[in-house]
């Protein structure tokens, strides 16, 4: 339904955006918005760059950048094929945050030519969200990124981190349990698997953390694993537990799924201790809501969004950025992710077993959020000094 529906949709648009002139051209305007006048302005900014966010587009412009890797849960299609998701992105960053975003799908999947390409065009824009970058690329990449000066965010892992990371608060405070005291296993480790992984250690020190994958249990001194998975074995698993999802799956508390769909069964989740599953895989979960609630699951989300509690970035990016924008912050830090966290959380006042993630249509969450980002950036000092 919802396929045939959207090809009649972007044929009938074809793109779903445009641009358009915030002035009328007149004989007058014209001499001001272009030639001559518009000579003063650039001389300006060549005296003081940073005049340029006085004077241009780029004092409230995202660029949704990415190299078509890692579309949605479709793989890599390419940049071509990226290009409707990149459209889509942009259209709710306006929606949302105010912010004119513009898609740019890179033609390339060289590292180090990305980081150059966006290098050479952030003079346009005030931040870049990188977008559906495969790992461990994206990490290398996002890194690379971090003195231009300007906001930089991967969406993929940090929306779907601190969304996700919300939603586990105010499940604990349902459930009147301690994060530090459960045991958490995470399936996938791949971009969004990673940055909850990072997270939770970092503010949460979850009293056990296994990471799996399709290869099984991360544990320190597995061979024939990439480097990016050696680090995070270092900082997980103990108890060096091995095997499959199955086996780390036994009295664990939580289950975060990064992964592909029906990866978990009812038996799964029977042999959990509390039974708290966050289901993300899209379009098919890890497990259905109902098959978990079934096997006896207490608190459920998903990535989808025709069930309650949808893990969506759409409550973080729009927010974020807008916050970091309007705080003139040159940087997004863990500090400031932390604060879309726990806004995102005290959001709904009284969670319940049934509500405990805000609706990501509610744009009064965008509001709170970038109220939180831009009160952190500017106590923290990441700010520039126009």
């Amino acid at each position: 339904m919802f396929s045939e529906e959207s090809i009649e949709l972007h044929k009938q648009l074809k793109g779903k955006l445009e641009v358009n002139s915030k002035i009328k051209i007149d004989s007058k305007t014209l001499s001001l918005a272009y030639t001559p006048g518009v000579a003063e302005p650039c001389k300006r900014i060549q005296a003081d760059p940073k005049k340029v966010f006085d004077y241009t587009i780029k004092s409230n412009t995202i660029a949704v950048i990415t190299d078509g890797s890692a579309v949605l849960g479709l793989g890599n299609l390419g940049a071509e094929a990226s290009l409707p998701v990149m459209e889509g992105k942009c259209a709710l960053f306006k929606e949302f945050s105010g912010l004119n975003a513009f898609p740019i799908a890179l033609k390339t999947q060289e590292t180090k030519e990305i980081i150059s390409i966006i290098k050479n065009i952030s003079p346009v824009f005030a931040g870049i969200n990188l977008e559906d970058i495969s790992s461990p690329r994206c990490f290398e990449i996002e890194k690379a990124l971090m003195d231009l000066g300007i906001p930089v965010m991967h969406d993929d892992q940090h929306g779907a981190a601190i969304v996700a990371l919300a939603g586990l608060k105010n499940a604990m405070k349902v459930l009147k349990k301690n994060l530090s005291e459960s045991k958490v296993v995470v399936s996938g480790i791949g971009a969004a698997g990673t940055a909850i992984t990072k997270l939770l250690i970092a503010n949460e020190k979850p009293e056990e953390l296994v990471l799996v994958d399709k290869e099984g249990i991360l544990f320190e001194g597995k061979t024939g694993i990439i480097k990016h998975h050696s680090e995070l074995a270092e900082l997980t698993n103990r108890k060096k537990i091995k095997g499959s999802l199955e086996d780390a799956l036994i009295d664990a508390d939580i289950f975060i799924g990064c992964s592909i769909g029906n990866t978990v069964t009812s038996k799964m989740v029977e042999s959990m201790n509390s039974k708290i599953i966050f289901a993300l895989a899209n379009p098919i979960p890890e497990i259905m809501p109902e098959e978990a609630r079934k096997a006896g699951a207490e608190i459920i989300a998903t990535g989808r969004s025709d069930y309650p509690n949808q893990v969506n970035n759409l409550l973080a990016f729009p927010g974020i950025f807008r916050g970091a924008i309007d705080a003139k912050a040159v940087k997004i830090t863990e500090e400031m992710k932390l604060s879309a966290v726990k806004a995102l959380a005290e959001f709904i006042e009284n969670p319940t077993k049934e509500l405990f993630i805000p609706d990501p249509l509610d744009k009064k969450v965008t509001v709170k959020v970038a109220e939180a980002v831009k009160k952190e950036a500017e106590n923290s000092g990441v700010i520039r000094n126009d």
